[in-house]
């Protein structure tokens, strides 16, 4: 009887794994960024789930050559291709068209029966009138600025290993600036894919083969995958359903070049302008399980920062913070809430999906009840001992002051007390300076002249602090008791936290702040 039970779950295993490798059909979740008023300067992430059919699905592989000029490129690019195989392998076996297009490569090509299908495709009645043509821009663009400085053409190669590589490509026969000659050959080919590098060819293939959905994956984010006839901006321009696999890709961007971030967050300000103005990100898991694919250089600490407040206009002053400070050594995800008088104002859209994956949480929330979910995942982040980060606001930010909680929401009435071990209660009249004083000695106060640092925002009341918390600044008004303005803490649950309540427009206008917060943000994630 035993042996029947096993042999019937067996089959059942069986016929599902069966099921699911012949369904032919991909549950696709897309991410893009929507603004949150009409003046696009904040913006939330927005996930659509769609059920693709993988016979009308083809996978672009743009440029994914066997050299580049860039040593760190055709390094990246090596490491990048298992993970791009598998993914094609996967298509490929539920029915998608697979589209190699390494351009200015298909002379090792002519005679492969991909190169021969796409010349033989018939034309499309539909071919659009610029489809043979890079394209630069599209109209959605100009409605934001282009994120980074790729004028020098983004090699961020060590000076001496490009010249010692640039010897190397010559010695070997090879045009130093341009020595691609083929894909390359960690990705397979197959005889009923498709090779070709124009824009017009790839366009009559996928019409004639009914495709409907196109996923990009390749290099360079920032020029190829979106420029090519066959990229980004002509294909969302001309009505396809197209999607960049964002982790599947890699930017030209050379650090040294504005806004001085790694190449690494460069590469994610340019997903974030594509998710803005050209079309939706998906990531490789979708198709292949597990996680997502990271380069092994990329070992930047992720912190997300939860914005919903409207008093101290930090969903201006974060985001300058973070990109200006923060993007050299951190992976950053900035979550805002709807704005006031649009939408719920108590969603930050994105929460659980980004607090799953932080490694710190920074807190700018003021009297807010999150989604039950949102909730729940900020509650296990922080259950769990990780660190948590607060400015101003923070002591009082999933508290309604007594107000009803919203059906489906939830409130944490005592997240000052566990969290930042302080007790606020309120704050003092606005318009008096804070003379700021330090207190004690701690690395988050290195490089702050804590003599010039002047408070600008009301002194907020909040002791007694914890015994647990050790304040390292404390500031003072005429006329009424010392308060600390910024401390350490051990949470309830054991993680690290710092608190400031500092945070105010007029702090962040002095240099001061920054260097404290990022001080603290350092220490914070430290082991």
């Amino acid at each position: 009887m035993r042996m029947k039970r096993l042999l019937a779950a067996f089959l059942v295993f069986s016929t599902s794994l069966t099921f699911a490798a012949e369904k032919g059909s991909f549950d696709i979740t897309k991410r893009s960024l929507a603004p949150t008023s009409e003046e696009n300067i904040r913006f939330q992430p927005v996930y659509t789930n769609e059920d693709w059919n993988a016979s009308e699905t083809a996978v672009i592989v743009c440029d994914m050559w066997d050299l580049h000029h860039c040593l760190n490129a055709t390094r990246r690019g090596a490491e990048l291709a298992p993970r791009m195989n598998r993914f094609l392998k996967t298509a490929r076996k539920n029915g998608s068209l697979i589209i190699h297009a390494p351009s200015s490569c298909m002379k090792p090509y002519e005679n492969h029966p991909g190169r021969k299908r796409a010349q033989s495709a018939p034309k499309a009645a539909n071919l659009p009138a610029a489809i043979a043509e890079w394209c630069y821009m599209i109209p959605t663009e100009e409605q934001g600025d282009y994120p980074i400085d790729q004028t020098d053409g983004g090699e961020d190669d060590d000076p001496a290993e490009h010249e010692a590589w640039a010897k190397e490509l010559a010695a070997k026969g090879l045009n130093p600036r341009a020595p691609w000659t083929k894909q390359t050959e960690l990705l397979d080919i197959h005889k009923n894919d498709v090779i070709s590098d124009s824009g017009v060819e790839i366009w009559n293939v996928m019409e004639a083969e009914g495709i409907k959905n196109v996923i990009l994956v390749g290099v360079h984010t920032n020029m190829c995958v979106l420029g090519r006839p066959f990229g980004l901006r002509r294909l969302a321009a001309n009505g396809k359903n197209v999607v960049l696999c964002r982790d599947l890709t890699d930017t030209m961007y050379n650090p040294a070049m504005k806004p001085y971030v790694s190449h690494f967050t460069g590469t994610d300000l340019i997903i974030e302008h594509i998710e803005k103005w050209v079309c939706p990100t998906i990531t490789s898991d979708q198709l292949l399980g597990g996680e997502s694919f990271q380069f092994k250089n990329d070992k930047r600490p992720h912190v997300v920062v939860l914005v919903a407040e409207r008093e101290y206009v930090t969903n201006e002053t974060l985001p300058k913070f973070a990109l200006e400070h923060l993007g050299k050594d951190y992976k950053v995800t900035i979550l805002h809430c709807d704005e006031e008088g649009k939408g719920e104002r108590n969603d930050i859209p994105g929460t659980a999906t980004a607090v799953a994956d932080a490694d710190l949480l920074l807190v700018s929330v003021r009297r807010r009840a999150l989604k039950e979910e949102d909730f729940q995942a900020v509650q296990d982040y922080i259950q769990a001992g990780k660190p948590v980060v607060g400015i101003r606001t923070a002591n009082h930010a999933f508290s309604l002051r007594g107000a009803e909680t919203p059906e489906g929401h939830s409130v944490w009435d005592a997240f000052d007390a566990e969290i930042w071990g302080g007790s606020y209660t309120g704050h003092h009249g606005a318009g008096k300076d804070v003379a700021i004083k330090q207190v004690a000695d701690h690395p988050i106060l290195k490089g702050v002249d804590v003599g010039s640092f002047k408070g600008t925002g009301s002194l907020y009341i909040v002791n007694p602090i914890a015994d647990s918390a050790t304040a390292i600044l404390s500031g003072t008004i005429d006329g009424e008791p010392t308060e600390p303005i910024a401390w350490t803490n051990k949470t309830k649950f054991g993680g690290k936290a710092f608190y400031t309540s500092l945070g105010h427009v007029g702090e962040f206008e002095q240099p001061q702040m920054s260097i404290l917060l990022k001080n603290a943000i350092d220490w914070a994630v430290s082991k």
